[in-house]
């Protein structure tokens, strides 16, 4: 494990309040060595290798959550119903991240509403969430490319916000600028269920991108806000592309030739994305990069749709995009497997896992990532180009 950023001053979420009387207090997953470390095997050379890239570069993960939950499962919805999501600082501080688009668990918020998504939750989580950055001077918010380079410039750790889908704004268009002016600086088009905008990945039919999905989309590049189409189906996937003027990201997902499920992209989809100039971030959720080579979900997983993606657009447009917190992501399956279902396919199956060992938390995901492309004799232009240089190319065009 390397040394934590000597910027983190040892601040914990709400430290400006006290538990018990301003807010409700939980006892927390560990954010610091939960599960075992990843043993990448790497000799002294590899592993100075790894250190210089990781302290010269930006290193920029495209989707997590970058949020503590709760040790006991059971208390997972209730925590998250409260609104006030612990930001990992301890865990982020051993990351050597420089950048990381957080979406927030917002759609597990659920304060008004059992099901998610709804404006007033969106809200409560960003708006605790937002409070509580303001109260401590690690973890910066960034709205632009220049507080990503200052954050590498003064050791801080730039946080983009981002919601995984646009259901909140409902039918509301002038909604996107007020989350802009919140800071969103990231939308998602649907989350596997279908809204206003278009479809998503698990239902049984895909309109496309709808005549408001269409405006929307429109909206957020006059703003200035990423597109994300990771949860879209696959048809939405290729009318957003299409109709968007700058490049969208899939900043979360996977291939499905190397593994044949909904959550992954179709080659098209893929190869379109990366025409327009935007990239693939490989994800790394439990059970669903997996591979028929590495069916048992690990890093090994994940680089299999790396390196296929790789091989289909290039490096420079495959990056990574994890989609880990800090504690026990398979329980949050669990906690709402009712809410967000997807379809399981026909005749695919695998082990389960209680975690992906080698990218289990948004602390550890690129320390592993970078040993992974040292030990298997990636040059250092190719992953500067994965870190975070093929992300930030990207954002200059978009923001």
């Amino acid at each position: 494990m390397l040394n934590p950023s000597p910027a983190y001053s040892g601040y914990t979420a709400y430290g400006y309040l006290e538990p018990g009387v301003d807010y409700q207090p939980f006892e927390l997953a560990a954010e610091v060595g939960r599960v075992p470390g990843y043993d990448l095997a790497l000799d002294a050379g590899e592993q100075e290798r790894l250190n210089r890239l990781l302290s010269e570069n930006i290193v920029f993960s495209l989707h997590e959550h970058a949020v503590v939950l709760p040790e006991d499962e059971g208390q997972i919805r209730r925590y998250n119903r409260t609104g006030r999501q612990r930001t990992g600082y301890q865990g982020l501080a051993h990351s050597q991240l420089t950048a990381v688009i957080d979406n927030f668990m917002a759609g597990a918020s659920c304060v008004t509403s059992t099901r998610g998504w709804k404006w007033d939750d969106m809200i409560y989580a960003l708006g605790f969430r937002l409070a509580d950055l303001a109260k401590q001077d690690f973890v910066r918010l960034a709205t632009s490319t220049a507080d990503i380079h200052a954050a590498k410039r003064d050791g801080h750790l730039a946080l983009v916000a981002g919601f995984e889908c646009s259901t909140m704004i409902e039918n509301e268009l002038d909604r996107i600028d007020m989350l802009y002016g919140f800071g969103v600086r990231q939308l998602g088009i649907a989350y596997s269920q279908s809204n206003m905008l278009g479809s998503g990945l698990s239902e049984p039919g895909d309109g496309g991108l709808t005549t408001f999905g269409r405006r929307a989309v429109e909206r957020m590049n006059k703003l200035g806000i990423l597109i994300d189409i990771s949860h879209s189906g696959d048809r939405t996937c290729m009318d957003t592309i299409e109709h968007s003027s700058v490049p969208v990201m899939i900043t979360h997902a996977g291939a499905r030739a190397v593994w044949p499920t909904d959550r992954m992209k179709t080659d098209e989809t893929i190869i379109a994305c990366a025409e327009r100039g935007g990239l693939i971030g490989l994800e790394a959720a439990p059970h669903t990069t997996l591979s028929e080579a590495h069916p048992v979900h690990t890093i090994e997983s994940v680089m299999d749709h790396f390196r296929y993606c790789v091989d289909l657009v290039g490096i420079d447009h495959v990056a990574f995009g994890p989609d880990t917190m800090f504690g026990d992501h398979t329980a949050v399956h669990r906690a709402y497997a009712g809410n967000y279902a997807q379809k399981s396919p026909e005749g695919v199956d695998h082990p389960r896992v209680e975690y992906v060992d080698g990218l289990e938390n948004p602390g550890e995901n690129f320390i592993n990532i970078t040993g992974w492309l040292v030990r298997n004799g990636f040059s250092d232009e190719d992953i500067v180009k994965v870190l975070g240089g093929n992300a930030m190319r990207v954002l200059e065009r978009v923001w």
